[in-house]
């Protein structure tokens, strides 16, 4: 037994919703029945063993919502087999805990981390060229791109199950997460450097470009410092402790 194309659909956008029942005992267990409820009425008429398809999904299930849309596919893969006894229900539960916590570990790395920062950053060195519509621009990106990857992730889950990792791997996430983060640092860079130009010319010409290349440095600083893995906190630390130095000597 299949589920039919509109049905998936119905899984999916019910999965945007997988932190709206958040509660303190099962995390995200309530969101993720809410997502399932709509693929387990379709595989099990029974109301006895619907019931206990639901029970099984009420235990404790926290990921990240994003990458969760990989898990919700994979279950209802590891169901559908389940419905046509092709393996036990515990098959389904053990993929669920095998997966839960790497994934949110790939995804806080790779869309908390990495893919807000750089596109934050991005837009916001495009502020002095388009003034608020970054903030516009910042929102269409950022949500196009999330919502493509959530969309990838649950057919993807729903079309290989378990396999679904060896495709995850392929995709090195976390080389793209390095360079979304040199490429945020590289912006906030490129953008203080501006301002330093902009404001250092409007209070002292004269130390504009002093003003404007320390700044510049500091990009390449923290550039430098993504990529061996330095701290940001300290690099941050660090950087205000010489503007206030900077400050207090001119």
């Amino acid at each position: 037994m299949s589920l039919p194309a509109r049905l998936k659909w119905r899984v999916f956008g019910r999965s945007l919703f997988l932190q709206a029942g958040f509660n303190p005992e099962g995390l995200q267990n309530l969101g993720l029945v809410y997502a399932l409820l709509p693929a387990l009425e379709h595989l099990y008429p029974d109301d006895q063993a619907r019931a206990l398809a639901v029970r099984r999904h009420l235990a404790t299930f926290n990921t990240h919502p994003y990458v969760a849309a990989a898990i919700i596919g994979g279950v209802v893969f590891h169901e559908e087999r389940i419905a046509r006894g092709e393996e036990p229900p515990a098959a389904v539960e053990r993929f669920k805990d095998a997966l839960m916590g790497p994934l949110a570990a790939l995804g806080d790395g790779f869309f908390w981390l990495s893919l807000k920062p750089a596109v934050g950053a991005s837009c916001a060195a495009l502020v002095p060229l388009i003034g608020a519509w970054a903030g516009l621009v910042f929102l269409v990106v950022y949500n196009a791109v999330h919502l493509w990857a959530r969309l990838y992730f649950f057919f993807l889950g729903l079309s290989r199950g378990d396999g679904l990792l060896v495709r995850l791997g392929e995709l090195r996430l976390p080389r793209w997460s390095e360079r979304l983060r040199n490429l945020a640092a590289l912006c906030t860079g490129g953008l203080g450097a501006y301002l330093a130009v902009a404001f250092g010319a409007l209070a002292d010409p004269e130390r504009a470009v002093a003003l404007s290349l320390a700044t510049v440095g500091l990009g390449i600083l923290a550039y430098l410092a993504a990529r061996r893995a330095v701290s940001p906190y300290a690099l941050l630390y660090t950087a205000a402790l010489g503007a206030f130095a900077w400050g207090a000597a001119l």
